[in-house]
């Protein structure tokens, strides 16, 4: 195990709660610290990536921001599953909807994660590798939302390199049964799997590349808090 501060995060080994709820915001994390936890200290400001440690209905718990994009998460959670010890990691984010039937303000809860990233090459498989979530924490995640009358989708996203491509082909992924397309679940699931983990993405639906509905950067960070509820009855 590498020493800890990492160059990437300036917390001690055992200042990270063994789960860690993760946005790509960092301000997400510092409004969960606000929201959701008791006694939140302060682990890491390193580069502005705030993180947070402390209880929620008395189970300790982290929460921190990990950037966009894969290379971003990337960094974060391996560090944080191979140096700090932590064992399970829930991404809270957004996504924009590929499904007629799955609006602006609701849920997809990532079984898998498609991607045009080239992230898996590094494990140099003699084949295709397909991300998936911890199963236990998914239908723990979709029992949640039942119970709280939450409206979702469980199923495939799209794990995109590029935000502003030259031709995404998003009817092509929408013809796979693709539900939604976001930037970071696909690296977060192979890291988990790559150290012998568990982790699930949960994504708010932020805007709809059906019908143009789209949610401010205020929105995104303040008001999906459904997700955020889904994910503290996680641990």
């Amino acid at each position: 195990m590498a020493k800890t501060p990492t160059p990437h995060i300036g917390a001690q080994y055992g200042d990270i709660a063994e789960t860690v709820i993760m946005a790509g915001d960092p301000l997400r994390a510092k409004f969960m610290a606000e929201n959701f936890l008791e006694n939140p200290v302060l682990f890491n400001n390193v580069r502005g990536m705030l993180g947070f440690t402390g209880t929620h209905d008395g189970k300790r718990v982290s929460v921190m921001g990990h950037g966009m994009g894969m290379p971003s998460i990337g960094i974060y959670t391996y560090e944080l599953f191979n140096f700090y010890g932590v064992k399970t990691i829930i991404r809270v984010g957004s996504a924009g909807s590929m499904h007629p039937d799955l609006h602006v303000g609701e849920m997809v809860i990532a079984m898998g994660a498609c991607t045009n990233s080239n992230y898996a090459d590094q494990y140099e498989l003699p084949g295709t590798y397909a991300p998936i979530a911890n199963f236990e924490l998914l239908r723990r995640a979709a029992d949640t939302c039942d119970s709280l009358g939450y409206k979702y989708k469980v199923g495939n996203v799209f794990s995109s390199d590029i935000f502003y491509a030259e031709d995404a082909h998003n009817d092509k992924w929408m013809n796979m049964g693709v539900l939604a397309v976001e930037m970071e679940i696909a690296a977060l699931y192979m890291n988990a799997a790559r150290s012998g983990n568990r982790a699930l993405g949960i994504c708010t639906i932020s805007d709809h590349l059906l019908t143009g509905e789209v949610t401010t950067a205020e929105q995104r960070q303040n008001t999906f808090t459904q997700m955020m509820d889904v994910a503290f009855a996680l641990v």
